[in-house]
């Protein structure tokens, strides 16, 4: 089976949101019975009206920046951050000065309270498993000689 690519970004994004969303273009990566995966675009000043769904929805900020409202609470989003819009529960997205571009990955249904467990394969025979949430990443000593075209160390 060939590799599936899906375009998004600037070239491939449509008018997007809910009525009365302004300023705010996107693409949706991903649709069916399991939830929504989307990009979405703000201009300065775009917002997504206040609204509310029946899925619990991730609101993912990879560039700029803005506001998100949840309920009666409003406050800041910068890239690296990731606003979480519960089930049924009005929420909103604006920017004033800057723009914004998130990814929204909208999951069917309310929040179960749980996690779908999986099971890793064994890596060494008669190894013992992990607990979860037991670990830490390994500590990474960047090599100074090696850097990308841009200049941040490998």
């Amino acid at each position: 089976m060939p590799i599936e690519i899906r375009r998004f970004g600037v070239g491939h994004r449509r008018p997007e949101g809910p009525g009365g969303s302004v300023g705010l273009t996107g693409q949706v990566l991903h649709s069916d019975g399991r939830g929504i995966v989307a990009e979405l675009a703000f201009a300065r000043g775009g917002r997504i009206e206040p609204h509310s769904n029946p899925n619990t929805t991730y609101f993912i900020v990879v560039e700029g920046g803005g506001w998100v409202g949840v309920g009666e609470e409003r406050t800041r989003i910068a890239a690296g951050e990731a606003a979480v819009w519960p089930a049924d529960v009005i929420h909103s997205a604006w920017t004033e000065h800057s723009e914004m571009r998130a990814f929204i990955v909208e999951l069917a249904g309310a929040d179960d309270g749980g996690a779908i467990l999986g099971r890793a394969r064994e890596l060494v025979p008669g190894s013992q498993p992990v607990g979860r949430g037991i670990g830490e990443l390994a500590a990474r000593t960047p090599d100074p000689a090696r850097r990308e075209a841009d200049g941040e160390p490998l």
